[in-house]
Formats: structure tokens, sequence, C-alpha cells
């Protein structure tokens, strides 16, 4: 018994943290929507904000990702190497740029701050991975890299923040990336990596505030669960997407820039269009409106709930060419950078005219509306 308990030591570990963490994280979700229904919950006067659904709903599902990363860690330096968490300068940038995504997060929910706090915070976190040595080295020359990485940080976080829109939807898009880097860790049979264990924990609290976020949902995330998610996903699609240290050939930029791009797809061009109709309208891209790539399938004719099921569909395929390339793809090529490029092209052009068409089908409803007053 002492012996199979050995060989299938990891196994047993990770299905026990995970089994643990989901019904800890489920009774967390449920303590906060008894005792903290109005936290989130704001008069939304200024218009920076515009939600699909209701607003009467608490904000406070953000709290569990947070919780549940520090008890990952927690669990990490006892059932691993202690040394790992307090003596790795990586992992101590990792813990500072969480806290502060998530301390800023959670004073936006409770007290709604203002954008350019937000956005320095944003890139403070940037910094703080960088001094640390979490930084995108794709480019010979350093001051890229650290130019890249903060772009890649706080545009990350801000595309997981404006992907917030409607429910399920960055919980899902969240979740593909996640396993997507467990993948990479899990390929590479790195069983004792301190991220391992940290992305388990995390994953387990996404897919239980799925089950209180899936339309009709019953609480959001709040700026306090995009904006810590939003610098753990930066945090860690820079240290296994852009940067993969498994590779035991020299990297190819285009191999890792394939990978991002395929992982953080869907956040990418949501921002993407989003940013580009309201600028080519003459409008602001930090105000809040109903014009994103989720909405735009909503006004042609899509649930909520389907909407959310094909951003799922997008994001499996996601993680699918990632298995792909980490474990078929040995030598790397024009060709598969033409291959996946296409299918981003074709993915962006796709949402690009359906935000133009649910434009137009919005300002014909208008008129209709307009002249039957």
């Amino acid at each position: 018994m002492d012996q199979l308990l050995q060989e299938h030591y990891h196994l047993v570990i990770y299905s026990v943290f995970f089994v643990s963490s989901v019904i800890f994280s489920f009774l967390m979700n449920n303590l906060f929507l008894r005792f903290f229904k109005t936290l989130g919950i704001r008069n939304n006067n200024d218009g920076t904000i515009i939600r699909w659904g209701a607003l009467s709903k608490p904000a406070v599902g953000g709290i569990s990702f947070y919780i549940l990363f520090l008890l990952s860690v927690a669990c990490y330096s006892v059932f691993f190497s202690p040394s790992q968490v307090f003596y790795n300068t990586k992992f101590i940038g990792l813990l500072l740029s969480m806290a502060l995504g998530f301390i800023v997060g959670l004073a936006d929910d409770a007290y709604d701050t203002k954008p350019f706090l937000k956005f320095f915070v944003q890139f403070s976190c940037g910094a703080i991975m960088i001094a640390t040595g979490i930084r995108i080295e794709i480019f010979e020359w350093e001051a890229l890299n650290i130019i890249f990485t903060l772009f890649w940080v706080v545009g990350i976080m801000n595309s997981i923040n404006m992907l917030d829109n409607m429910d399920g939807i960055t919980t899902t898009v969240s979740i593909g990336i996640v396993i997507c880097a467990m993948i990479i860790i899990l390929t590479n049979s790195d069983f004792e990596n301190m991220h391992l264990i940290i992305l388990v924990g995390v994953l387990s609290s996404l897919l239980t505030f799925l089950w209180f976020n899936w339309n009709p949902s019953r609480m959001y995330m709040g700026d306090t669960g995009s904006q810590f998610l939003g610098a753990f996903l930066a945090a860690i699609g820079i240290m296994y997407f852009w940067n993969d240290h498994y590779v035991g050939a020299i990297i190819s930029p285009a191999r890792q820039f394939i990978i991002a791009i395929m992982c953080f797809i869907l956040p990418v061009i949501d921002t993407t269009v989003v940013v580009y109709n309201r600028v080519s309208s003459g409008k602001s891209p930090f105000v809040g409106g109903k014009d994103h790539t989720t909405h735009s399938l909503a006004y042609l004719g899509l649930t909520d709930r389907q909407v959310a099921l094909c951003f799922m569909g997008l994001s499996f395929i996601s993680t699918i060419c990632i298995f792909v390339i980490e474990n078929y793809i040995t030598e790397w090529s024009h060709l598969y950078t033409a291959i996946f490029g296409l299918y981003f092209l074709s993915l962006l052009v796709f949402f690009f005219n359906a935000t133009r068409k649910a434009a137009m089908k919005r300002a014909q409803t208008d008129k209709k509306v307009a002249g039957t007053t």
C-alpha cells in the first residue's frame, strides 16, 4: 500500500487537493452570497461600466480566486519544497503582483475607483514582474523585452476586465487558458512545479464559480476577480507561453507568438475589435458599452447561454491546438505559423463583421422605436 502511494504520490496529492478546493470554494461562494450581498453593486452614473445583465448581483466571486491562490501556495510548501516558495524571487514577484491586482480590484468594487488608479496599479504589476525576473524573453534587445512585457501585462489585465461583460464568458475563457498552461507543464512531467498546484487551485475556484456565474448568474466576479485573473494569467502567459523553457532547441519567436495568441485568442480579439470600432466611431475605448464580441452574437440571435457555449467551444479549440503544438510539432516551420495565423485572422474577421452587423441591427431597431414614439 505504501509503495503504491509512493508511485502515485503526485496523482493522489493533486486529486485530493483539487476535490478539496472545489468543495471549499463552493462553501465560500455560498457564504459570500449570504453575507456580502451588496459588494460590487453600484449606481453607475458615469457610464464607464455598462453590463449586459442586471447589476443587482454581488460581485464577490473574485475573492475565492485569491483565497484559493494563497491556499495553493501554502499547500505547496507543505507537500513539496518550502524553499521554492520563500527563496524564489520570481514567485515573490508573482505573489506581490497578484496581491496588488486583487487589492485594487476589491477597492474598485467597494469604492468605484478612478480609471487612472487601475492603470497605475496595472503598470506597477508589470514593473514588479520585470524587477523579479518575470519578463518576456523573445527579443535580443532587453529594453524591447521590458517594454513588451509592460504592454502585455497592462493589455491582458484590461482585456480580461473588458471581457467580463456577460455571464460565464471570462470564467470559461480563463479556464481554457489555465488548462493550456497545465498541458505544457504536464507534457514535460514537471509534477513538482510550484505553479502546477497554483494552477490546479485557481482552476478549481473557476470551475466552482462557473456554477454561480452561469446564466442566469447569481454573482459576478467583479473587478476583484478580473484584475486578479488578469495579472495572474498575464504572468502565467509570460512564463509558459512566451518563454517556454522546456524547449530543448533554440526557441522560435514565431512559435511562442502563436502559442501566446492561441491561448489568449478570445480576449485579444475582443479587445482589438472593441477598441478599433470605438476609436473609428470617435468614441473613447475606455467607456463601457454593449458593443463587445459577445454582445454582437446576442444581437444576431444567440441566447446568453449559447454565446457562453460558443466561447467555451472556441477555448476548447485553443486548448487542442496547444496540446498538438506541445506534443506533436517538434520542429517549427513557417507553414505552422501560416496555419495558426490564418485561424486567428479568420476569427478576427468573423467577430469584426459580427459587431458591424450587430451595430446595423441595433441602429435599425432604434429607428423603429423612435418612429413609434
